[in-house]
């Protein structure tokens, strides 16, 4: 069944001092564009993320949030850099003898010189980390291909209504496709009275002939016409991503309406063309949407 490229889905996750948890979101894209906005410390693992990702999602554009949660173990803590410390320690020391000025050092304004006291970052248990990490992914996986799927049934079914309206409208194109050789006709007798007036040439006319059978035929519009929804509705039904083979159907309709269009002399079935092609634009804003 068809996957919309619309979606969200959340998870969570918590194993021994790690809690951590993701959001996805995606809306439809050409390709498969992933972005992930996590702490700094996972910033080595975005790629193993994406290619996991990925996986599951194979097209739009994806946003992935990851938050440790706050009742999780701190990812970096305060470190205090001893050399610098005594760095500072040894020349206000050095400033007090050479400017004479009395006073004490005080624990509060040495913590407050730059690079006294400094961030480090917590070593976790990769294996841990890993673990909690793609569990929270994959509960978030699971519940945007849940909503995923459920639009595309939604998208599909309204697909399938638009397809049984475009064979319906083609079953009247091929009862009115007779009326536009009738058209034709009545225009070639009126060419080949002003040739014959004019003792026209017997291979002009051979050759309105051959261009008059050329344009009055709609037959094979109509058969590729029906070959072409026939296709759409084997691909509605696979589990691959088919959005890019469906907008190529609907560009292969559009282009046997054109034809069909341009053949007819006949305003019932011109009519009948308009709304096919007004249909497909429908259904290509839907396509638009499939993975």
């Amino acid at each position: 069944m068809i996957k919309s490229m619309t979606g969200y889905g959340c998870g969570q996750a918590e194993i021994n001092d790690l809690s951590f948890s993701v959001e996805i979101k995606t809306v439809n894209h050409r390709y498969a564009d992933i972005s992930i906005k996590s702490p700094r410390f996972l910033s080595s693992l975005e790629t193993e993320i994406k290619k996991r990702v990925q996986k599951v999602l194979k097209r739009g554009k994806i946003d992935l949030f990851i938050t440790q949660n706050h009742t999780a173990t701190l990812t970096n803590r305060p470190v205090v850099d001893e050399l610098a410390a005594k760095a500072y320690v040894e020349a206000f020391q050095a400033l007090k003898q050479v400017s004479g000025l009395s006073g004490e050092i005080s624990l509060e304004f040495l913590a407050g010189q730059k690079d006294v006291m400094v961030m480090k970052d917590v070593e976790f248990s990769q294996d841990d980390l890993r673990e909690c990490l793609d569990i929270a992914i994959d509960d978030a996986l699971a519940a945007i291909q849940d909503m995923r799927q459920k639009e595309g049934e939604a998208t599909a079914i309204d697909i399938v209504n638009r397809l049984d309206f475009l064979a319906q409208s083609l079953l009247e194109i091929e009862k009115l496709a007779a009326l536009v050789p009738i058209e034709w006709q009545k225009k070639l007798q009126e060419r080949l009275g002003r040739l014959l007036e004019n003792d026209g040439d017997p291979q002009r006319i051979a050759q309105e002939i051959a261009i008059f059978a050329d344009r009055c035929d709609i037959s094979e519009e109509v058969t590729r016409f029906n070959s072409h929804l026939s296709q759409f509705r084997e691909l509605l039904q696979g589990d691959e991503p088919v959005g890019r083979q469906l907008d190529f159907l609907v560009q292969e309709l559009n282009r046997e309406a054109n034809t069909m269009g341009s053949k007819s002399n006949d305003s019932t079935l011109t009519r009948h063309v308009v709304t096919l092609k007004a249909e497909l634009e429908k259904i290509r804003e839907q396509v638009q949407n499939i993975e």
